[in-house]
């Protein structure tokens, strides 16, 4: 096993130019965000602590930017993407735009717009940096590389098939030499996979297909043949997190497709709803979880795999956990993928109990049916996309939590559905913020939202927890029991994950609402 030190000597003549050195991604200096998740755990935590419990009553905002005239109404008219901070200048996306702004002022420094041929515009996770150069995904299946100082295109290159209606919108990885790139959607029954690109040509380095692609590969025994693997769906939404010692990257995979029709389909459904680790250097599978073998309600898997350096019973482990849409927390071993913890964090009806492996036991009679089931959660999850946070003084991770119920009902009941064959309908629910003891799976504290929300979460050692709920506030609350601290209405729900940096003395905290970034910092 190669150790993290040996990895920095190898690589540092590739990324030792302005912004970005290895070790910016695996423990993040205190005056960026170099990448998604802040830096390569998942866990969204910042050991910034100038804005605290005790002055957080001073935080106001420093300044506003919209991203006016962005094309798309709905999803794609908002900010999905967290922010990267690098150098002082911060970089955002939408479907077919990046901007770059000053992160002290909120000045604009570029825009980019892409010439967009089509494609699904429901959003946009953000940008990569790899030395003096962004990343971004475009909803035609295009990996864009710009200057990050002008914004001035150097290359880009297909990493999709828009005709057969993929799109991307995953915020893409740099692991070393490597671009991990996803790809995203559920309409057309085609196989998912991600990719690794060359950072410097864009050159196509290796692809894992999330499904089986023929009979005998590993995993194809889950399925009743080659058709169904080739249609088989598990897209790659969201940006996998690594361990550097361990070389492994952390995959959360998407839903089997058709989408709620699973006749056609049975059987567990490898490698779709799961976390698999992978070895970035050549694509190659270590091992898989399964989140929800054969999924037939659109839940997936695709949320942050968080790694955590902890214990379980009295015994020190490298663990990654996850809350995923199902309603199940899930600990492993991120170096075995033996499950430690299976617990649920919403109460649901779906599943019949764990199976030996952690997995959970789908219950038939809460398939979607012809004549409806009532399910919970609904299509919608017990979360979602927007990413939680782990907070290691605290030992909590945190969620945004929903129990929802809706009806589940087949639309096409042949032999072979395509598309979805069915959907759900909504009934009632509640929306609410979780924290999650990861050593037991036990709920320690909930904060309910009386008008909904779901937001992206972080977490600091200011001893502060940031989220946003359903009526338009950015909210900091007390992370050892979810007391609200401070709150600030913003127009609009928090729409991405919240991000902090500290430049000349002065922390920031930034956050999008809709098509607006709002940056905040404490009064002098």
């Amino acid at each position: 096993m190669r150790s993290f030190a040996t990895l920095v000597l190898a690589c540092t003549a590739l990324l030792a130019q302005d912004g970005i050195t290895p070790g910016n991604l695996a423990a993040p200096p205190t005056n960026s965000w170099p990448t998604y998740n802040g830096d390569y755990s998942g866990r969204r935590f910042s050991p910034l602590s100038r804005i605290n419990q005790s002055n957080i009553k001073s935080l106001s905002l420093a300044w506003v930017y919209r991203a006016a005239g962005a094309p798309g109404g709905g999803f794609g008219g908002r900010i999905s993407a967290t922010p990267v901070q690098v150098d002082g200048v911060l970089y955002f996306t939408m479907p077919d735009n990046v901007w770059a702004v000053d992160a002290r002022t909120g000045r604009e420094v570029w825009h980019y717009l892409w010439t967009s041929h089509g494609g699904d515009h429901i959003g946009n996770r953000g940008v990569a940096v790899y030395g003096n150069w962004l990343y971004v995904e475009t909803p035609d299946c295009h990996l864009v590389s710009l200057n990050r100082n002008d914004g001035k295109e150097r290359w880009h290159t297909s990493i999709c098939d828009l005709d057969q209606y993929y799109f991307g919108s995953m915020s893409p990885l740099v692991v070393r030499n490597h671009i991990i790139t996803g790809v995203s959607g559920d309409d057309l029954d085609r196989p998912g996979y991600i990719e690794s690109h060359d950072p410097e040509t864009g050159d196509l380095q290796w692809r894992w297909y999330t499904v089986p692609q023929k009979m005998g590969d590993p995993g194809s025994e889950s399925w009743p043949s080659e058709e169904a693997m080739k249609h088989g769906g598990g897209m790659t939404w969201l940006t996998p997190t690594y361990d550097p010692d361990l070389n492994l990257i952390y995959v959360p995979t998407g839903n089997p497709q058709p989408v709620i029709a699973g006749k056609a389909r049975p059987g567990a459904n490898l490698y779709t709803a799961s976390i698999v680790a992978l070895n970035p250097d050549n694509g190659k599978m270590k091992w898989y979880f399964q989140s929800s073998p054969h999924d037939t309600h659109d839940w997936d898997a695709t949320q942050t795999p968080v790694l955590i350096d902890g214990e379980v019973d009295g015994q020190k482990r490298k663990l990654v956990a996850q809350a995923s849409r199902n309603g199940y927390f899930f600990v492993l071993d991120r170096a075995t993928g033996k499950n430690l913890v299976s617990s649920e964090f919403v109460k649901l009806n779906w599943s019949k109990g764990v199976d030996a492996k952690g997995s959970p036991i789908p219950n038939p009679a809460k398939g979607p049916q012809l004549d409806g089931a009532l399910v919970t959660p609904n299509q919608g999850g017990a979360t979602n996309w927007p990413p939680p946070t782990y907070n290691p003084e605290t030992g909590l991770f945190y969620v945004s939590a929903a129990r929802a119920f809706s009806v589940y009902y087949i639309y096409d009941p042949s032999d072979k559905p395509e598309g979805w064959g069915g959907n759900d309908r909504g009934g009632w629910g509640e929306s609410m913020l979780e924290a999650i003891d990861y050593k037991t799976g036990k709920i320690r504290w909930v904060h309910k939202w009386e008008d909904g929300g779901r937001s992206g979460l972080l977490s600091t050692a200011g001893k502060l927890l940031f989220a946003g709920d359903g009526s338009g506030n950015l909210i900091a609350l007390d992370p050892e029991n979810g007391n609200p601290l401070w709150h600030a209405n913003l127009g609009n729900s928090v729409t991405n994950g919240p991000i902090t940096y500290e430049l000349d003395g002065k922390q920031y905290l930034v956050v999008a609402a809709g098509d607006t970034l709002f940056g905040f910092a404490m009064l002098e």
